[in-house]
């Protein structure tokens, strides 16, 4: 049974993550001034402290990681110009076609290959010639985690190097990139022994620009940071004002994601433990294809005559998810091992 019946167990997302008390206590301790002024201390810290993680020259904080692409998408991007992305990354498809709508930037929708990289041939192939029948092709965009997977350094190595060969810029959204970090920094062959922070440096330096969301698995309640070269983000502060996304004495939330950046990266490999949990106790079950976890989302199909309805009774037995017969399950710091074990028990009651 639910071991928490007035709490459901929430797997929709790890953006439902709650602030923990740790954090709750360092933002109620955090100093605060005008950021639009620049002289909120707590916002200018945690730039300073990303930055320097990541290697970066500078930093910006931002309500959303939505609006910390879309900045990072205009910065780089004019009007009439074009960005190679995936077809099911965040900034093409989930972002309400921003860039489009308000920048006038086109995007170019490639094809994911299975393990979510988008295809070096492909990217090539449609970097537009100098003609003024085609939009500038100017920046690549890519993303890691893309849909739970992660794209490994050597790759994302690889594509930047082509994209600067043609003289494009380079973005990556980050909105999970600790996640991708902990996955790579455990694998013995990636060579970070087992230091995420070294290997999220690694994951950004061949890019230009990078967004890092705090309000997902990090469990900060809102932010997300863009980091790039000081000119870069001097051009997302004037789109960041145009977009209202200056915020005044923004410290409280700064000091969220600060706390998150220190103590929460670890952490996330707890997380990757229980999805790779929940896969294993939902393989095997009859005409149900899950997907191996490679950080904190699970994929899995089922069934569309027992798919009708599901949602509902998973509610009702106190699971949440997402999905119709394509579901996604999202672990976080909010979840633990007797959750996950009730949301597989209910599950598999449902679909054995």
């Amino acid at each position: 049974m639910n071991p928490n019946p007035a709490r459901p167990i929430d797997l929709r997302s790890d953006t439902v993550t709650r602030p923990t008390a740790a954090m709750q206590a360092a933002m109620f301790a955090a100093p605060v001034g005008d950021d639009v002024f620049g002289d909120d201390p707590s916002v200018n810290a945690l730039q300073t402290a990303l930055a320097e993680r990541l290697g970066f020259e500078a930093a910006l904080f931002m309500p959303s990681g939505t609006q910390s692409n879309f900045c990072a998408l205009l910065a780089h991007c004019g009007r009439g110009d074009e960005y190679l992305v995936g077809e099911y990354a965040h900034t093409y498809r989930w972002e309400a076609g921003g860039a489009a709508v308000m920048g006038s930037i086109q995007p170019q929708p490639l094809r994911h290959q299975p393990d979510g990289s988008l295809a070096l041939a492909d990217i090539e192939a449609n970097i537009k010639p100098d003609d003024p029948h085609y939009a500038r092709t100017r920046l690549l965009a890519l993303e890691n985690t893309i849909g739970g997977k992660v794209l490994p350094v050597a790759y994302l190595e690889a594509a930047t190097a082509l994209a600067r060969q043609h003289g494009l810029s380079t973005h990556l959204d980050g909105a999970r990139l600790f996640n991708a970090a902990v996955a790579l920094a455990a694998d013995a062959t990636q060579g970070f022994n087992d230091d995420p922070y070294a290997a999220a440096h690694a994951i950004c330096a061949p890019f230009d620009s990078v967004s890092v969301c705090f309000s997902k698995g990090l469990g900060a309640p809102v932010g997300s940071v863009l980091c790039g070269s000081r000119e870069l983000i001097q051009r997302a502060l004037r789109v960041r004002k145009m977009a209202g996304g200056g915020m005044r004495q923004a410290g409280f939330l700064a000091a969220a994601a600060h706390h998150a950046l220190n103590h929460h990266v670890v952490r996330l490999a707890e997380d990757h433990t229980l999805a790779k949990r929940l896969a294993a106790g939902l393989t095997g079950l009859p005409g149900v294809v899950v997907e191996p976890p490679q950080s904190n989302i699970v994929f899995v199909d089922v069934p569309r005559d027992r798919a009708v309805g599901l949602m509902d009774r998973l509610k009702a037995a106190g699971v949440l998810a997402t999905g119709l017969y394509h579901l996604r399950f999202v672990t976080h710091l909010d979840v633990d091992a007797a959750g996950i074990d009730h949301a597989v028990a209910v599950l598999q009651k449902e679909l054995g």
